[in-house]
């Protein structure tokens, strides 16, 4: 933005002063440090980010439309969105955070460090798409309608990013249900394109009707709609209402991250072109655990909330997880890979590890994207693939020796990063256990009688990598954001009753998938495989109550 200031006549560099100056006097409630600051016309770069998208989808009926290449013009506006993120980011960390309210304090925007990390994750996630979708959709029917849609919608989840009140976000949440409603119908002539959209609207409609009923309590209960304005009681607890309004927020949050057991829409969303799919794999389905986090204080004040987090994500990251194994289409098997992984985030929240869950939707978000846009030469690849010998199958000995030897070197892991620096929190060191579990099924393969030596060495060296990754990577997630969120609770009897269940239906789950192949061919096991591949049939009965059958007979 400096470098095309700089560029202009001296007439014209005039003017965008004049106009900078001019939005200062129309949005006078900045921060205290804004106020002060001697880059004062800068710093608002983050909300001028949703900007340049918003306005080539305004102007896209004439912009796009009579472009020779409406896809390089839409990627602009993405590209111009990353510039303003980034700068946004790199100004935070120079001059410290502002704040914008748009009238009033009602409708507010606040950069910080974790708005300006979610900002500049999503601009870059949406450049990329728009600039894949600009050669996967050159010269189909409809390319410019797409893109103006898609630029809306990357528009909507930027401010979103960095609303700072409820107001704010629940105006943000149904302009993306709307414009995403729009995409997953871009082919409104396939049924299950419509189920897919009946659903997905049902879904999120009932989230934003939660969210709406849980800012009025919030209202009723401390007189504000700011995220940062709502004064959390720690002596005597959360009033009755407010009580509440946590339980919709969490219920809000499920719904939207398609927890269990209202999951079925997002595994056919694959009927929107792939732009659509990996934009709301990648930056959409997260959602939900941003409301959680942009109100953690509150959240966590809940132990019921917390513990419903811990059991509704705990269920879905399990349930999700297997049945993606069954799964012979790539991109149905991603699907389900984010209902797990969006379990998994909502167990985080509710164990208190505010700053992993951050982590896991920056990760989540670049993972899914590249999988997502990667899936058609994925596949291409895999069956260019020599085939390799049979698989070493793990005796019960085997399977017994991996789980042991991959807890003992967590074990010493977590205690050599305790001695150096400092012990961790009980749902951490619980959490980390389970990720490791989940590493103990492949050096249970290299452990089996048939497996080579060096297989056995990678698999070993598999489980003490992830180890050190998952507390390296913790610590890295406290010092970007550790001082801007709650802690993890101190672990009393229902925070280790949790931890406990959520450890044994981990290593349950892991132990039968290492000993899966010991009766994979028994008749049950091949009736089991078919029910789970079906996601044992919740989708159907999804589609039964709301109707979604019924879109199928639409023109």
């Amino acid at each position: 933005m400096i470098a095309a200031i700089v560029l202009f006549p001296a007439r014209k560099r005039s003017k965008i002063c004049n106009f900078l100056e001019l939005g200062q006097r129309l949005f006078p409630d900045r921060s205290t440090h804004l106020k002060g600051s001697t880059m004062a016309p800068l710093i608002e770069a983050g909300f001028l980010a949703p900007l340049p998208p918003l306005l080539v989808a305004v102007l896209g009926a004439t912009l796009l439309r009579d472009a020779r290449r409406p896809g390089s013009v839409a990627e602009l506006g993405a590209l111009l969105a990353l510039g303003l993120s980034a700068f946004s980011l790199a100004d935070l960390l120079l001059t410290g955070s502002a704040t914008l309210a748009l009238g009033t304090t009602a409708v507010s925007f606040h950069i910080e460090p974790i708005g300006a990390t979610l900002q500049l994750l999503i601009a870059f996630v949406g450049w990329v798409v728009v600039r894949y979708a600009r050669t996967y959709l050159a010269g189909a029917r409809g390319e410019s309608r797409f893109h103006v849609l898609l630029l809306a919608t990357l528009s909507a989840v930027l401010a979103l990013s960095v609303a700072a009140s409820l107001p704010a976000l629940i105006l943000a949440f149904m302009a993306i249900g709307t414009l995403l409603r729009r995409l997953l119908l871009f082919f409104p002539a396939r049924p299950a394109a419509r189920r897919a959209a009946t659903k997905f609207t049902l879904v999120w409609g009932a989230a934003d009707v939660a969210l709406v009923l849980a800012a009025a309590l919030l209202w009723i209960s401390f007189g504000d709609g700011g995220l940062t304005g709502i004064d959390v009681p720690t002596q005597s607890g959360l009033p009755v209402l407010a009580q509440f309004a946590v339980a919709l927020v969490v219920l809000a949050a499920a719904l939207k991250t398609a927890a269990f057991p209202l999951h079925g829409w997002v595994t056919e969303v694959m009927e929107a072109p792939t732009p659509v799919s990996a934009f709301l794999h990648a930056g959409i389905i997260n959602s939900g655990g941003v409301l959680l986090i942009k109100l953690a204080p509150l959240v966590g004040a809940s132990p019921g909330a917390m513990a419903a987090l811990v059991m509704v994500g705990g269920f879905t990251a399990l349930f999700g997880a297997t049945v993606m194994l069954t799964q012979s289409a790539v991109k149905t098997a991603l699907a389900w890979s984010t209902v797990a992984q969006m379990g998994f985030m909502l167990l985080q929240c509710g164990l208190g590890l505010w700053p992993l869950a951050l982590l896991h939707i920056v990760a989540h978000s670049l993972y899914k994207a590249h999988a997502f846009l990667s899936s058609g030469s994925a596949v291409l690849a895999v069956a260019s693939v020599r085939r390799p010998g049979p698989v070493a199958v793990p005796g019960t000995l085997a399977v017994a020796r991996a789980f042991l030897l991959a807890l003992g070197l967590y074990a010493v892991v977590a205690l050599a990063f305790d001695l150096l620096l400092g012990a961790k929190s009980a749902q951490a060191l619980a959490l980390g256990a389970i990720l490791v579990l989940g590493v103990a099924y492949l050096v249970a393969q290299g452990l089996a009688d048939a497996a080579p030596r060096a297989l056995t060495r990678r698999t070993v060296l598999a489980s003490l990598g992830a180890t050190l990754a998952y507390f390296g990577f913790h610590r890295l997630a406290d010092w970007l954001w550790g001082g801007l969120l709650p802690g993890a609770p101190l672990a009393g009897p229902l925070e280790w009753a949790l931890i406990v269940l959520a450890l044994a239906s981990f290593a349950l789950v892991a132990i039968v998938q290492a000993m899966f192949p010991l009766w994979a061919h028994h008749p049950a096991a091949a009736g089991l495989r078919v029910h789970l591949a079906n996601g044992l049939y919740l989708n159907a009965i999804l589609d039964r109550l709301t109707g979604g059958f019924r879109a199928d007979a639409k023109p």
